[in-house]
């Protein structure tokens, strides 16, 4: 009886902490969309405020409900509360400080990165 009380605790601690952001892009990022506009992004655990340069920020709800790491590139999936999901991906092996995020169809709608605003072709190098 202990260890199943132990494992349900364990299961019930792992599913509430899964719906919460991954540290990996919790914070402040620097936002580019392929226009060239620039915006400013934070990730708290379970919202997000997105502000463009000239205008008011939105802040929305999300859950995480995937996550997969695949020859060190990293990729979290996120589902807002419009319905909507996205990917932030980390197309670049090691590194968190740059990526993208991806539409529902895989394609990059932002890229975004912590110190400075990130051209596509830095992360998609051929």
């Amino acid at each position: 009886m202990k260890k199943l009380t132990y494992l349900f605790v364990l299961v019930a601690a792992f599913v509430l902490t899964a719906c919460s952001g991954s540290d990996t892009y919790r914070g402040d990022w620097k936002v580019l969309d392929p226009d060239g506009r620039h915006y400013d992004l934070h990730f708290d655990a379970k919202t997000f405020s997105f502000t463009p340069e000239d205008g008011e920020t939105e802040t929305h709800e999300y859950t995480q409900n995937s996550v997969s790491i695949k020859n060190s590139i990293e990729t979290y999936g996120i589902k807002v509360d419009d319905g909507k999901n996205f990917q932030i991906t980390f197309p670049i092996p090691d590194d968190e400080s740059k990526g993208a995020i991806l539409d529902a169809n895989g394609k990059v709608i932002y890229t975004i990165g912590r110190e400075d605003y990130v051209e596509y072709e830095e992360l998609y190098e051929l």
